[in-house]
């Protein structure tokens, strides 16, 4: 595990490849590798590395080349399946230098070619420059789970695993796009390959840019089987198949050099890796836990029992209102807006854990493949009120206009008020979009200035067109196994992704995910949907179903709880300072992207508890915020 960046100056003018260009760029991301660094410089081109140390601590340094120099390589990443690789590539005849991963990668570019990435189990981004050819590769996983940002301008590729360091790079310009901000204002996160900047791009997960004679090819390597027929197989079967490949992908992941632990949450995700994880190991598995002092919020109580099960070593850990301070240093890391205020729990948690190992596992993808998410749920139940009369459901939605709430995403109203809008939608998309938006988008174009507006033009509303897209993409599937696509294609690594890489490696900690694996999510996803979703309330049944019998039966049997902060209580106490002095102040106004009215409406609405705004007066917190860091003086 490691960070990864290069500049290649592939112009006319011959300029050559600077040291101190790219030792600034990886300088920024010695937090992603503090524990050795390297670098590759040959006339115009320039790569480098910040290491983690996880596999072959002695002899993994990068950049490492093929045989006769000609091949270079940056990773940073796992393979999970390279000493398989290494075995198969030593029989034809390759000579390894090193123990590690990344020479597998590099040998088997030289057999595969440009179809490297396809061969690959594991999480990895990937930088390869063929110096007889003059390309150069980059690569990225199938789930997003690494992530690189570039810049292609007519003059030279640039690329880094983050984006406060390749826009360090002085040739990138700092310039606004302002669709991103339409589709972050509604999704919380910016969707590739836009990034806040015009001039730079997120590659898309599961995807290979080559770059060759001036010429630029995106193509993806990687897909879910949209044609896939269910498995002709029995109940016991399919449930013995999940198991099996569930142990091998948890055992895979073990595979460390230093100290090796796991998150848990209390919910099944994190609890069945957990049981796998003890049946894997001789030694007593090191959990990980993190709660609020507001109970209802916390789930450290199944998190315990869970750990006592399986006699784990385990720390627990609180969050409260005052570690809010951590969001400027959060902002450095993520390098653009961005709005999951679950980013603050799974920094703290990723910190305290840092303190005792060095490899954390997770539940990350299991809510998406096993269809968890109450989205679900009532996506399902909205199919039933379609046949309601829309002056019927309108009617029961303004029913609950006179009453407050508080204690989002929790509080019945909340909920209601959520289902109820979303029901009203004519189609699954529609549906979709309403249920995972912060602004709906009737919502945020009432908080957009006309001035914005008119800026954005015809392109106003990139959310819809976005998530749009994806659903077309399995307009034959049913309805969650269109829910899971598309979260596997959004949610999961535009935003959850993001948020797990960055708030890990900010502490040095590689954190992996063995329900990303692409075998599990392949054969997962063949499955028809009301085996994940079994009528309306028995979420992810097949998994439950499958590990019933790892877990105490309150994990088991409760519903799903999500890892949310209390934002309405801290908007009203610890933290309603620092949102009016940065969101109603004279120079956030001044920017030009909102209606003041529209955003004193919304402070108020919340103070008085007309409703819980937390969530959106945190995405526009966090845009400020950026701004403040970033691009202080900036108005449209």
């Amino acid at each position: 595990m490691c960070g990864i960046c290069g500049i290649y100056k592939y112009g006319l003018n011959g300029e050559k490849a600077s040291f101190e260009e790219i030792k600034k760029m990886n300088d920024l991301i010695a937090h992603r590798g503090p524990d050795d660094e390297g670098f590759y410089l040959k006339d115009n081109i320039a790569l480098a590395m910040r290491r983690l140390s996880i596999i072959d601590l002695s002899t993994g340094k990068q950049p490492i080349s093929n045989e006769d120099g000609s091949v270079w390589i940056v990773f940073n990443g796992e393979i999970y399946n390279f000493e398989e690789l290494t075995a198969d590539l030593k029989s034809k005849g390759h000579i390894f230098k090193t123990k590690s991963d990344t020479e597998a990668i590099i040998h088997l570019y030289e057999e595969k070619g440009e179809d490297f990435p396809k061969y690959l189990r594991g999480m990895f981004a990937v930088c390869i420059f063929d110096e007889k050819k003059k390309k150069l590769i980059l690569a990225r996983d199938r789930f997003g789970k690494k992530p690189l940002f570039y810049c292609l301008n007519g003059e030279f590729l640039a690329f880094s695993s983050e984006l406060n360091s390749l826009i360090s790079y002085g040739k990138i310009k700092k310039e606004i796009n302002p669709l991103a901000l339409d589709a972050y204002i509604v999704l919380q996160y910016i969707p590739s390959p836009m990034t806040i900047y015009k001039d730079i791009k997120k590659l898309d997960p599961a995807s290979v840019l080559v770059f060759e004679k001036g010429k630029c090819e995106i193509k993806k390597y990687w897909s879910l089987p949209l044609d896939a027929e269910a498995p002709k197989m029995s109940l016991k079967e399919i449930k013995d198949r999940i198991y099996e490949i569930s142990s091998e992908s948890v055992k895979m992941r073990m595979i460390s050099e230093v100290p090796l632990g796991a998150f848990l949450s209390g919910g099944i995700d994190s609890s069945a890796v957990v049981a796998l994880m003890a049946k894997n190991s001789e030694r007593k598995v090191k959990t990980f836990s993190i709660g609020f002092k507001e109970e209802k919020f916390s789930e450290l109580k199944y998190a315990k029992k869970v750990a006592e099960m399986y006699s784990t070593d385990h720390s627990e850990f609180i969050v409260e209102a005052d570690m809010s301070s951590v969001m400027e240093e959060l902002i450095v890391h993520y390098g653009e807006p961005y709005a999951d205020s679950s980013a603050l729990p799974s920094y703290f948690v990723s910190k305290e854990t840092r303190k005792s190992v060095t490899v954390a596992l997770n539940g990350d993808g299991g809510d998406e493949i096993f269809g968890g998410y109450l989205r679900y749920v009532g996506a399902k139940a909205a199919e039933y009120f379609r046949i309601m009369p829309f002056w019927l459901k309108k009617s029961m939605l303004l029913g609950l206009s006179p009453f407050g709430e508080k204690n989002a995403p929790f509080n019945i109203l909340w909920r209601g008020r959520k289902f109820l809008s979303a029901a009203m939608n004519s189609t699954a998309e529609q549906t979709y979009l309403s249920t995972v938006s912060f602004f709906r988008t009737e919502e945020k174009n009432m908080l957009l200035s006309e001035r914005f507006k008119s800026l954005l033009g015809s392109d106003i509303n990139y959310a819809e067109r976005y998530i749009f897209s994806l659903f077309e993409q399995v307009k034959d599937k049913d309805l969650i196994n269109k829910f899971s696509y598309v979260d596997l294609n959004s949610y999961l690594p535009q935003c959850l992704m993001t948020k797990m890489d960055i708030a890990s490696m900010a502490n040095s900690l590689e954190c992996r995910s063995p329900f990303l694996d692409h075998k599990l999510a392949e054969f997962v996803f063949s499955l028809p949907g009301n085996m994940k979703l079994k009528g309306l309330n028995k979420t992810k049944w097949i998994m439950k179903e499958t590990f019933k019998d790892l877990l105490p039966k309150e994990i088991y049997s409760r519903g799903k709880m999500g890892f949310g902060i209390p934002l309405g209580d801290w908007f009203r106490g610890a933290m309603k300072k620092t949102w009016e002095e940065n969101c109603l102040s004279e120079k956030a106004l001044s920017r030009g992207y909102f209606k003041k009215e529209e955003l004193e409406k919304l402070w108020s609405d919340h103070q008085n508890f007309k409703r819980d705004n937390g969530y959106r007066l945190w995405a526009l917190l966090m845009l400020e915020l950026w701004h403040k860091k970033f691009m202080p003086d900036y108005k449209l």
